[in-house]
This record gives structure tokens, sequence and C-alpha cells, in this order.
């Protein structure tokens, strides 16, 4: 029997006393804090496996990638792992925008050499700086769930999406393998941040990380979110039992 859906908040729970800017402001200073350690703590801490699960987002996005001319936009892109796999499967361009800048300084440094069909540039996704109806597809990975408003957030992709075109969120979710939760759990809460803590050499950078997991919708309530924010077709898999889930959905009409 599945579990019901939790309530979602309205958004990253850090600074969650404050407003949206002031959450924004908060998100900006930790990363920027941990950006010269960030990939090489991702790939750690993970066990390598956000690494597959960025090519099962890029899986999910190939018909489209491979369309010439197709555009895609790669939101919260942070050092751009998933916008460098995106551009090279695709046909056409990929924008990468986060509001991290010292995030996309790595990230343009990783991709020099790539050619012209990917570009890097800084935008807040509450408030991007592209026209109604742009994009093939929006994809975020592991950045949607530290927004200040998920609601805002949802109708600010879907703005800037065409019709039909397709939304990817990966992000952390909710284990569902009933043995290996209590054992993940343990290590997300416990070991994860002072790992983290450790090699970053920031301290709370990485206790954040549990935090705003256990505070974000589980599956189902942001399958909801996305269908009440205008998406149709909306479905979302599960990679490692639960730890990440990509959730998938199209710009309807109504």
């Amino acid at each position: 029997m599945s579990r019901p859906a939790r309530e979602p908040g309205p958004g990253s729970p850090i600074s969650a006393d404050g407003d949206e800017a002031s959450r924004g402001r908060a998100v900006r200073s930790m990363f920027a804090a941990v950006a010269p350690r960030y990939d090489f703590l991702n790939h750690f801490l993970s066990l390598g496996f956000d690494m597959a699960w960025r090519r099962g987002t890029v899986r999910a996005l190939t018909e489209i990638l491979q369309q010439p001319g197709s555009c895609v936009a790669d939101l919260c892109c942070g050092t751009g792992d998933l916008s460098l796999q995106l551009a090279r499967q695709s046909a056409g361009r990929v924008v990468g925008a986060d509001f991290c800048h010292p995030m996309l300084a790595l990230a343009r440094r990783k991709a020099v050499g790539r050619g012209d069909h990917i570009h890097f540039l800084s935008a807040d996704a509450l408030s991007l700086p592209f026209s109604n109806n742009s994009f093939d597809a929006v994809t975020v990975a592991f950045g949607f769930r530290n927004l200040a408003n998920y609601d805002r957030g949802i109708s600010e992709m879907r703005r800037v999406l065409k019709w039909g075109g397709r939304l990817a969120i990966l992000e952390f979710s909710q284990v569902r393998w009933p043995v290996f939760g209590p054992v993940f759990r343990f290590y997300f809460r416990r070991v994860l941040p002072r790992l983290g803590g450790w090699v970053s050499g920031v301290d709370g950078a990485y206790g954040y990380l549990p935090e705003s997991v256990e505070a974000f919708p589980d599956q189902e309530a942001l399958a909801e979110k996305m269908r009440a924010g205008g998406f149709r077709n909306v479905r979302y898999v599960n990679y490692t039992g639960g730890v990440a889930a990509l959730h998938l959905g199209e710009k309807s009409e109504a």
C-alpha cells in the first residue's frame, strides 16, 4: 500500500521565515561557498549515481534533442553537468541558466571547446529572461528543490515552454524500498552532512540537503503540482529506489 502524498511546502526551507528574496540570497550564498568542491562532492556522496540519473534524464528527452533546431533550457544548471550532457546529444541548442555566478564560471570553463550550440547565462528560475513559448524542453536537475516558490517556478517554466514542450525535473525524493530506506536515511541524515562539511570546509551547507529533501514534495505531490500548474501526461520514474525521481510532463493548452 502506497503512502499518501505529503502536503508540499511553498518553497525551499532555507531562511523559511524570510521572504522569497531572502531565501534566494541564502541559496545563492550557500552554493557560491561550496562551488569549488561541488562536482567532486556530488559524485562522491552519491557514489556516482548522480551521473546515471542525469543520463536517464537525457534519454527521456532524446526525441526532442535529436530534432534539428530544437532548443532546450537547463535551469538551475549549477556547474553545467546536465547542460553538457544534453548538448552532446543535441542537434539544436542548449541554454544553461543559474543565478550563482561561481557555479556559472565553472560551467563555462567546462564548456570551452564544445562549440556554439551551448551557452550559459545568469538567470533566476523564478523570473526568466526568455520570451513566452521559446523552448522545446526545460530541465532542472537538483535545483528545483531550492526554489523559493515551487508554484511560481512551475508557472515560469511553463511560460517559456512551447505548446506541447516537455518539462523534466530530476530531484531527490522519497525512498520506496522498505529495507534500503532506513539505511539510506541514516546515511543521508547522519553521515552525508558530516562528510560534506568536512570535504567542502563549509559548515551547514550539507546539513541543509537532508532538511530540504524532507521538506520537499514527494513523488505524488510534485506530480500533482505539475498537473495543477498546466502540465498533462505527467509521470515519474524512481531512480535507486526513489533516492531521486525524474518527473516529466508536457505543457497543455488549458
